[in-house]
């Protein structure tokens, strides 16, 4: 029978599914040191929160297979360091879904029918109806920024309400959306017709600061903003302004710091409405979260595959020695085509070809699943979800295999079709292991995948390189490695610059206006 140590606070129906199975031992409150101590010869760790599972504490798991985080993140866990000792993490990404759907909706009618501050003069004494008159929803017009498991759960709430339902996701194609009954929209316009506008896309760094001044002015006068997504993706000294004159109200429930200060400008607001990031926080969500992880780790220990892992799912030692180079080689290949091609994916195909061929390589497809997806994705896309984000999407994944490979004993060919068109890269693993392109766009080539890079598509003329050598060194860029692919002499090419920094913005616009240039792409591997 495994053995599990739960380390923090757990509901009572996951302890019970823990141990109709397992060999549970509970204690809370441990230091790391007292954990250390107690770690040894247990075959899974639950943690919530309170828990940090640093290497020490790995260092001293001697018998270790399997972490459970009974919820979403997993910051308070080494998760490289878990995977490089072959610990599966494992966490239940979707068990607050719908608690952080309603608590959206909560807050939408809130500010809606001034809720809140109506009951907050109801306890002073005081009866103000003709003060607190309040919006409708009906009718209304709802735009979901980030259209992942969370907005189309909103999106299901808003038709209830007989709400006109608009989308923005750069990642989910315009068929996923349309599927739901959401129309598709830039964000733009999403945000000149909406009534109200909700957000549900990540922090990362293209959406930090997202919505700036300029961009909170061009909400349609008198909507409503609410965040239940993550602080820093609102301007906060920005939103205290529009709200004194330009939006009719806003609710949030996060925040650029957590807790909110004291002092922070966005208390007493009069039509703002805030919540201590509570999305999640509702009994329902705890003990779905719990169940969720517990069965999984019940799961892994009687040897089969969990749901939701967070780092690489199990593959044989030796398999994994073969193949770990071409891990790298398809997500780094897929990351470089969408950086390149950008736009809403619609198809990701991936060839194997010669003796790669021998092995299971459904692990390398979803490498190139998860270099093209991950590359600002609303969510966590990981070699487990890969597939999974990308039926959500609605994008097409094919893999292919060959016996040819040409001069090299095994290659990848990776097709990304999206709605801006279709790119294509071969890539080969070197000596030493070393993933490189072969060609790109059937034109032949060797490129390091690592580092920055500067790819252009231009006139294979004389003058043209010099051009582009002679602005990046005007910037103090150095280039450190040169590959120029072409069919014929005087025809289409293509060029890939190795370089150590990137160069300014201004620059890399002026890249694309040099005399033989048709486009310029700056990509960081």
């Amino acid at each position: 029978m495994g053995k599990v140590f739960v380390s923090d606070a757990i509901t009572e129906d996951a302890l019970s599914e823990l141990k109709q199975h397992l060999d549970v031992h509970v204690e809370t409150g441990l230091s790391e040191a007292e954990l250390c101590e107690k770690i040894k010869g247990f075959d899974a760790l639950m943690v919530r929160s309170a828990t940090t599972v640093t290497k020490a504490i790995l260092d001293a798991a001697d018998s270790l297979k399997v972490i459970g985080r009974a919820g979403v993140g997993v910051d308070n866990i080494d998760v490289p360091e878990a995977t490089s000792r072959g610990i599966l993490v494992i966490n239940s990404p979707q068990g607050n879904t719908i608690s952080a759907a309603e608590h959206t909706f909560a807050l939408i009618l809130s500010a809606a029918r001034r809720i809140p501050m109506a009951h907050a003069t109801m306890n002073e004494g005081r009866w103000d109806r003709k003060k607190f008159t309040g919006n409708e929803l009906y009718n209304k017009t709802i735009g979901i920024v980030g259209f992942g498991r969370i907005g189309r759960e909103v999106a299901t709430r808003a038709a209830s309400f007989q709400m006109k339902v608009l989308a923005y996701d750069p990642f989910v194609s315009d068929e996923a959306i349309r599927a739901t009954g959401a129309e598709p929209r830039d964000l733009d316009d999403l945000l000149k017709d909406s009534d109200f506008v909700t957000l549900h896309v990540p922090k990362v760094k293209e959406t930090t600061g997202l919505f700036d001044k300029e961009r909170l002015l061009k909400m349609k006068k008198g909507s409503f903003l609410v965040n239940c997504a993550r602080g820093g993706i609102v301007d906060e000294e920005a939103l205290v302004e529009v709200l004194k004159d330009h939006l009719g109200g806003a609710a949030f429930d996060v925040f650029e710091t957590e807790p909110l200060p004291a002092e922070s400008k966005l208390r007493g607001i009069d039509n703002l409405v805030t919540t201590p990031h509570l999305a999640a926080s509702t009994e329902e969500a705890q003990m779905r979260v719990a169940i969720d992880v517990a069965e999984q780790i019940r799961d892994v220990l009687d040897g089969k595959s969990p749901r939701s892992a967070v780092n690489l799912s199990y593959v044989p030692p030796k398999v994994l020695r073969e193949l770990k180079p071409y891990v790298s080689l398809c997500e780094s290949m897929g990351k470089m085509l969408y950086c390149l091609l950008g736009g809403k994916v619609k198809a990701v195909e991936v060839v194997y070809r010669g003796k790669l061929t021998d092995f299971d390589l459904s692990l390398l497809t979803k490498a190139a699943v998860k270099g093209v997806l991950a590359c600002g994705s609303p969510e966590t896309v990981n070699f487990v979800n890969a597939q999974i984000v990308a039926e959500e999407r609605g994008v097409e994944v094919r893999e292919i295999k060959s016996a040819s490979s040409n001069i090299y004993s095994s290659v990848v060919d990776l097709k990304l079709q999206t709605d801006l068109g279709v790119m294509t890269a071969t890539g080969a693993i070197f000596e030493d292991d070393q993933p490189r392109v072969v060609a790109l766009d059937g034109l032949r080539l060797s490129v390091m995948l690592s580092g920055h890079k500067l790819v252009t598509w231009q006139t294979d003329q004389p003058g043209v390189v010099g051009l582009v050598g002679s602005l990046l060194g005007e910037e103090g860029v150095n280039i450190a490695e040169m590959q120029v692919g072409r069919a014929q002499p005087r025809t289409n090419a293509i060029m890939v610059m190795s370089i150590d920094d990137v160069p300014s913005k201004a620059a890399q616009a002026r890249v694309s206006q040099l005399a033989g240039i048709e486009k310029a792409r700056f990509v960081t591997l």
